[in-house]
């Protein structure tokens, strides 16, 4: 069997080889990769569900990998992150950063995130076309976190390539590289806001680690890397993926125009319909256990797909078909349990903001090319469009 996970046609639609999967089995052995690996992938919403809080399968990747050589040379403040960690070590790391992504702050910020989007959209030429992706999706959620960490103007580029360059599948020596760049350069950031303080979050958590000491140097640095690249990568695909959809679905954007508050509670829906996370991190079995009726021994990679499991039909009824009035409370596109994406309040903020302004703005839009057209970002984590070319 080949590996599914690797076949070019994938990445333009994941969909048709995640129902495969699934109606084979919510839970089954897959080839990864070559040299005979394997790991156990999880397509079914209630297996999804359970895995993502089964206490037999564990983050501590570094554990994993301690008996087992790798040819891989990831800077370790991507590999071992708080995604990457279990409670008690998570518990503690996450405890720093939730107060600042809680719905309280990111009320305080939605005049800032409406401005900004506004203000990029003022940008955009009168009639097109227009790269959605480089000019909204990429720069709103990324200079909204760069802003909450303190990154400098004139970086922000950098982060972002160096962010994109983590996700690509195929290429590791691409992606080792761009951890090395993206963690050597938030050591010399905090290098520099120790010399020059200021309010920032990282500031924030260069206090907490240099006065009360509950941050080692390389958790502050982890932690920095790991909220500027999560930070905007699944907004990012977020905005792209939802345009899209409401695009080709030309009845939704108009009754979007005409109820606005439909929004805020459609944006669930949006994130089941084409999860901007694929498949979520790595996890592994620490002992044997049984998931969906499938054995897994221990020791062996488990692979949760959100967007499998929010297209399952046995928990989203006609899944493959948009539906604004439906209520997808309960998807899994950020994850669940006590791993579920701190950011998440953060980025539906994002989403609805910028979606917002841009069906009020543009009520012709339309796709520039057709559909099956459009190129996607090869990557089997995220789910995203590498462009979205527009006509307004």
């Amino acid at each position: 069997m080949t590996d599914p996970l690797r076949d070019p046609r994938f990445f333009a639609d994941p969909y048709p080889a995640y129902d495969r999967l699934r109606d084979a089995a919510p839970v089954q052995k897959v080839p990864t990769g070559s040299g005979g690996h394997y790991s156990y992938l999880v397509t079914g919403y209630a297996e999804a569900r359970e895995a993502f809080t089964h206490p037999r399968l564990s983050k501590n990747t570094a554990r994993f990998f301690e008996s087992r050589p790798s040819n891989r040379d990831l800077h370790p403040a991507v590999s071992r992150n708080m995604l990457t960690t279990d409670p008690p070590q998570h518990t503690r790391l996450r405890a720093l950063v939730t107060k600042a992504f809680t719905p309280g702050a990111v009320a305080r910020l939605r005049p800032y995130i409406a401005g900004l989007a506004d203000e990029l959209l003022d940008a955009w030429p009168d009639h097109g076309p227009v790269d959605l992706v480089a000019s909204l999706a990429v720069p709103l959620p990324v200079t909204v976190i760069c802003e909450m960490l303190g990154v400098p103007e004139a970086d922000r580029a950098h982060v972002r390539t160096w962010s994109s360059e983590l996700f690509a599948a195929g290429e590791p020596q691409r992606s080792d590289a761009a951890s090395h760049s993206i963690a050597g350069y938030l050591s010399d950031l905090v290098a520099a806001k120790r010399r020059s303080p200021g309010e920032s979050l990282l500031d924030d958590l260069i206090a907490v680690r240099d006065a009360e000491d509950r941050l080692t140097e390389d958790e502050l640095v982890s932690l920095g890397v790991l909220l500027l690249v999560a930070g905007h990568e699944t907004t990012t695909n977020f905005i792209g993926n939802a345009a899209l959809a409401l695009l080709q679905h030309p009845e939704s954007p108009a009754r979007l125009r005409a109820e606005p508050r439909l929004l805020a509670n459609s944006l669930d829906e949006l994130l089941r319909f084409d999860s901007p996370v694929g498949i979520a991190t790595f996890r592994y079995s620490t002992e044997a256990l049984t998931l969906g009726g499938t054995e897994i021994p221990a020791g062996v990679p488990v692979l949760i797909a959100p967007g499998a499991a929010n297209r399952d039909p046995a928990r989203f009824p006609t899944p493959s078909q948009l539906d604004l009035d439906r209520t997808a409370t309960g998807h899994l596109a950020f994850g669940h349990g006590i791993h579920r994406c701190v950011g998440a309040p953060l980025a539906k903020a994002e989403a609805e903001l910028a979606l917002g302004a841009l069906i009020s703005r543009f009520p012709e839009i339309r796709l520039a090319v057709p559909a099956e057209e459009l190129e996607w970002r090869h990557t089997r984590l995220m789910r995203g469009l590498a462009a979205l070319p527009l006509v307004l």
